[in-house]
Order: structure tokens, then C-alpha cells, then sequence
């Protein structure tokens, strides 16, 4: 049915693993209809009790967007890229009436981490590395990664790990609060299942107003995820952006010494 999603139904725990790891999992358009699909499936599904999302391989859950596929966007279809994201998959995924688990396996970087932050659950593997290295490109991140670390970790550590677009590592993560659990590689997936299998024990109907409860605290529709959406697509349209994105494409150092964008 899915050509980059691979599914596994076992027990009430539907497990998705986005399935190119050629690619290091990255997010295309292509696996964002398909990850949406699946999961209005599974929210549809009185067989599905929770969902372990996860990456194919052991490099990445998701190392980014696939940036060859919007480097040539006009301001106005950056705009529209976000809105689209946010709808279809990350708000998504927050609002899903199951649980969702993201088992981190490898690097999640750009919209492979808010992905992961998009879940209710975070759990990483020790060999994992974090970050949102957008700024390095010209752009911001654009899937609500500017409101959910600020949201998870408070504001002061979203600016350090925006503003430096540096990785961190896994257990770093989890001091700052944007993982549940750090485990052993070889242990990863054992130790989602687990978690899974506790919480599909539970009842639904309290497990969905559970979500419904705590959601109701950082709400999808705020001011601050309407400005990224705004600012990711301004981005678009800025000379640093086009070099940032060439630069990654050809596989050099962005300089954006040659010109500042107000």
C-alpha cells in the first residue's frame, strides 16, 4: 500500500517505520501523504490502541526534510509548505486521539526531530543525535519546532538550540527535557513495546481525554505556530536562503557573509 512506510500491527501496538533509509528516512512529500494516511487509519482503527513511530535502519529516525524538493520555492509556497505540514502530519499527530510513541533510533534532525516532538512520547536511543539545524540553511524550522522546544524545555534552551543549529546528544536531550527515556540501541524498540503494551492495557476512551487534557495547554492554533508558518515562508524569499540551500545541495559551507537579511 505505502512505498516508504512499512506497517506492523501486533497486540493493539501498530508500529510505522518510514521505510527510506537511502535517504537517512528524510521527509518527502510522498512520505508526509503517507504518514498522514496511516495514521487517519490508525486513529479510525478499533484495533490500533497506540503507535510506535520509528525510522528504518540504525542512522536515522528522520534526518530532515528532502530539501531538494523545495529549494526553488517562492516565499508564498514556503508558506503553504508549513500549513500543509502542520495540518497533514505534526498538529496531527499531536491531536491523535491514540498515543504516539517515537522511538528515536539515530539522528532526527529539521523536521525529523519535530516529528519526534510532534509525539506524546519520546524515547532515544543512546547512539541518537538531535538538533534543528535549519538556521545553517537560510531558513527556520517550519513544523513547530520554534513553539514545541520552547514548550518542552523552556525558551531559553529553544533559542540555544535553534540559534546554533547544533546536534546534541540523546542523553542531552533528555536533561532538557525533550525526552522521556535515553535506553541502549540494542534496546530501543524492546523498551517502546513495553511502554506500548502498558498503555494499550488502559481505557481508550481515558486515554484520549488524557491527550484532549494536556493538549488543551499548548493549543496548535496559538499566535506562535501561525508566526513560523508566516516567518518560514519570508524566509523563502531572502538571498541567505538561496545560498544555504545551494550549499547543502552541493555539499559546501553556506556563506552568508555576502549578504544580511533584515
Amino acid at each position: 500500500m505505502f512505498q516508504n512506510l512499512l506497517q506492523d500491527l501486533q497486540n493493539g501496538v501498530l508500529t510505522i517505520t518510514i521505510n527510506r533509509p537511502d535517504k537517512l528516512n528524510a521527509l518527502n512529500k510522498q512520505t508526509i501523504d503517507e504518514l498522514h494516511l496511516s495514521l487517519k487509519s490508525a486513529a479510525a482503527d478499533p484495533q490500533v490502541r497506540v503507535i510506535i513511530l520509528t525510522g528504518a535502519g540504525d542512522k536515522a529516525f528522520v534526518a530532515g526534510a528532502d530539501i531538494s524538493e523545495f529549494a526553488s520555492f517562492t516565499p508564498a509556497q514556503g508558506k503553504v509548505l508549513s500549513e500543509e505540514g502542520h495540518h497533514k502530519l505534526f498538529n496531527f499527530i499531536e491531536n491523535m486521539p491514540k498515543p504516539v510513541i517515537a522511538a528515536i533510533n539515530g539522528f532526527a534532525l529539521g523536521g525529523g526531530f519535530e516529528l519526534a516532538l510532534a509525539c506524546h512520547i519520546r524515547l532515544a536511543s543512546e547512539k541518537a543525535r538531535l538538533g534543528l539545524p535549519e538556521v545553517g540553511l537560510g531558513v527556520i524550522p517550519g513544523y513547530g519546532g520554534t513553539q514545541r522546544v520552547a514548550a518542552l524545555a523552556g525558551k531559553g534552551k529553544a533559542f540555544e538550540l535553534i540559534l546554533t543549529a547544533e546536534m546534541i546528544l540523546a542523553q542531552d536531550a533528555y536533561s532538557w527535557g525533550l525526552i522521556n527515556h535515553v535506553v541502549p540501541a540494542e534496546a530501543l524498540m524492546t523498551t517502546a513495546q513495553i511502554m506500548a503494551s502498558k498503555i494499550s492495557a488502559r481505557s481508550a476512551s481515558a486515554l484520549s481525554s488524557a491527550i484532549k487534557s494536556v493538549n488543551a495547554s499548548f493549543p496548535s492554533s496559538s499566535q506562535g505556530y501561525s508566526k513560523e508558518v508566516e516567518e518560514f515562508g519570508n524566509c523563502f524569499g531572502t538571498p541567505d536562503f538561496f545560498e544555504g540551500t545551494q550549499a547543502f545541495l552541493e555539499k559546501r559551507k553556506p556563506d552568508f557573509s555576502k549578504g544580511i537579511s533584515a
